[in-house]
């Protein structure tokens, strides 16, 4: 029997790293939010590997902090171990990772929702959902409460019709042997929401005290402090290594032999999984020249002796797990504490998504995270902020936001949910973005502060300092452009020390010797002059902005032209059945998509430059028919 259990303004269903980031978002812009979640002992579960960041993932947790979120401080204040990755390469492809307290994640970020005003946390299954003329009404969860609300943000991860597998043993559930929910995919299917189904999965987990770690080698984290927050301070931490060891032919021998065993192999399985991380049968299976694979050792946290074992995702039977398990060096006695699992569950299309992640059928339903198809926490955070913003705007009848591929990894992300042919659990990818040498992990905060402060998620202390930082930034690169190097026999020979050219007749700035490759901030404040006491991240991003400066502006003007395409809109009441001239594939794609730009429509798959001439002809077409 239904009773009416409370009235809000927006309703985040899943309390995930989506949920988490999209209640928090609508919540901090001004709405009454309440967030659902099956289990409330799950929030911010990391059900695979107790770690965030890494290449292009990184990138999307300086972005989602950037514009006020809360993955980066919940991930600063978790760490167990940080590295910065790629430092061999450029400034483009530089990434952040850290290892956290798995349950300590879980607990501060649940601990952020409880206090935060006008947030309810409470634990439900949602069966239905509620449409009124139309528009999303709310949510009825399974015990008969029912939720009224302006706005609902589903981010139910792989709950939807979660299906378990190990070996030949199949059966309902979600991560972590949680509840499924089927009722609320069944709904949506009801609704005309067209779903299709992904796999992914996870390795097992082993005991430490079963581990020799002798026979492995070591991986710390980086003495130098880092940071994910822009707001958090450096602190040095207690830092907790991992461990590489590397499986071999016995290993590989033992998963070919029982791929018969293997619902990857047989037919159990048969939705599609993610590319970038492939289970170790998968690779064995397609490498068979590979003598030996990665396999990294990490902790799940301070107060526990579970491992996850990194590189061993698998669905073979739990007595092949251990047998595999056990030819690897340092793991020769080692015991399994939780088997490695596959899970199936339903996806919503994400091309059924405008760019604001609000339903093109349902005004008023948005949706985040991996019931979008992706894969990853990082991405689910980005979407859930995005949704949780949107949602807010929806209920204050303003216009959404949406980020461009040009200005943040987020929006080459939802630009190629909504806009391309997703055929595996999408994750983020540097290769991505064509606009990379712009999106950089270390200048997120000069990129969107700007639009956090102005949706009300960054605070004014916060912007302050985000100000400060910038005219910090803009005095030292004026300084060091003007100032020209003294020629004395000090620099000289600070100059031959890094194998660097002397000094030319002319002079030099200090921003032309910095543009020199083997010259870093190190060797200009050797230089015998007054320098300015600087915090370490003005100075590192002067000098990226002064070294790369031909570079960037090189982008920024490919970035100008992208801009104008994106700028030519398409109506929403176009109908592209009776376009004279656009080919029948595009016509079908167009129709589906609804792309908001030429810009848009330009990256669909099956619209050809050809396509996008007739369609540019078109809107001229219609703009001198408007204007007479």
């Amino acid at each position: 029997m239904e009773y009416m259990a409370g009235n809000y303004d927006v309703i985040v269903v899943g309390a995930g790293h989506a949920g988490c980031e999209a209640g928090l978002a609508s919540v901090r812009m001004g709405c009454k939010t309440l967030v659902l979640t099956l289990n409330l002992d799950n929030v911010a579960l990391m059900p695979c590997n107790p770690a965030v960041g890494g290449p292009a993932k990184g990138h999307l947790v300086r972005e989602v902090d950037a514009l006020g979120g809360e993955i980066g401080l919940n991930t600063d204040r978790a760490s167990i171990q940080m590295r910065l990755l790629n430092t061999g390469k450029g400034p483009a492809v530089q990434a952040l990772r850290a290892q956290t307290d798995k349950k300590f994640y879980q607990s501060r970020m649940k601990h952020v929702l409880e206090l935060q005003q006008d947030l309810d946390l409470k634990q439900a299954l949602v069966e239905r959902l509620i449409i009124e003329k139309g528009k999303i009404g709310g949510v009825v969860t399974n015990t008969g409460a029912v939720f009224k609300a302006k706005a609902v943000i589903l981010t139910t991860g792989t709950y939807l019709k979660g299906q378990i597998v190990i070996g030949s043993l199949s059966f309902p559930g979600g991560p972590n042997g949680q509840f499924p929910s089927v009722g609320l995919s069944d709904c949506l299917s009801e609704l005309g929401f067209k779903l299709r189904r992904f796999k992914t999965g996870t390795p097992p987990r082993v005991d430490q005290n079963s581990v020799d770690f002798s026979r492995m080698a070591i991986q710390p984290g980086d003495e130098h402090p880092h940071q994910f927050s822009f707001g958090s301070p450096r602190i040095n931490r207690d830092q907790l290594p991992c461990w590489l060891t590397y499986t071999n032919e016995e290993t590989h021998r033992i998963i070919r032999e029982n791929l018969y065993r293997s619902p990857l192999y047989t037919g159990v399985i048969q939705s599609q999984g993610p590319r970038y991380c492939p289970s170790i049968e998968t690779k064995v299976v397609r490498f068979p020249d590979k003598p030996a694979h990665q396999i990294f050792i990490e902790p799940e946290g301070k107060d526990t002796t579970e491992m996850y074992v990194q590189g061993m995702s698998t669905s073979l039977p739990e007595d092949i797990q251990l047998a595999l398990l056990r030819t690897v060096p340092g793991l020769e006695k080692v015991e399994i504490m939780r088997a490695g699992y596959a899970i199936e569950y339903d996806y919503l299309i994400p091309n059924q998504l405008k760019l604001s992640l609000e339903t093109k059928t349902v005004p008023g339903l948005f949706t985040a995270g991996q019931v979008n198809g992706t894969s990853g926490y990082e991405e689910a955070a980005a979407q859930g902020i995005i949704a949780g913003m949107n949602a807010a705007l929806h209920v204050h009848n303003r216009e959404p936001l949406i980020l461009s591929r040009s200005e943040a990894y987020i929006g080459v992300m939802i630009d190629d949910l909504v806009t391309k042919e997703i055929d595996e659990p999408y994750r983020m990818l540097t290769s991505r973005a064509e606009y990379r040498l712009l999106l950089r992990q270390d200048n997120a905060d000069l990129r969107l502060t700007e639009t956090g402060y102005k949706a009300g998620l960054v605070t004014v202390e916060r912007y302050k300092m985000f100000e400060r930082k910038k005219t910090l930034i803009e005095k030292e690169k004026e300084r060091i452009e003007r100032t020209i190097v003294p020629v004395t026999e000090n620099t000289k020979k600070i100059l031959q020390q890094v194998n660097s050219a002397g000094l030319p007749q002319q002079g030099i700035t200090l921003a032309g010797l910095l543009r020199r490759p083997e010259i870093g901030y190190q060797e200009i404040l050797m230089i015998p002059m007054k320098h300015d006491e600087l915090p370490e991240e003005v100075r590192e991003q002067v000098k990226i902005q002064v070294k790369y400066d031909g570079y960037i502006k090189k982008q920024q003007a490919q970035a100008e032209r992208f801009k104008r395409l994106e700028e030519k809109r398409l109506p929403p009441d176009i109908n592209y059945n009776k376009v004279q001239g656009i080919s029948l594939e595009a016509k079908e794609k167009l129709e589906a998509i609804r792309p908001a730009s030429i810009g848009q429509a330009s990256r669909i798959y099956g619209v050809t430059p050809a396509d996008i001439s007739v369609l540019l002809i078109y809107l001229e077409q219609r703009r001198r028919l408007k204007h007479g």
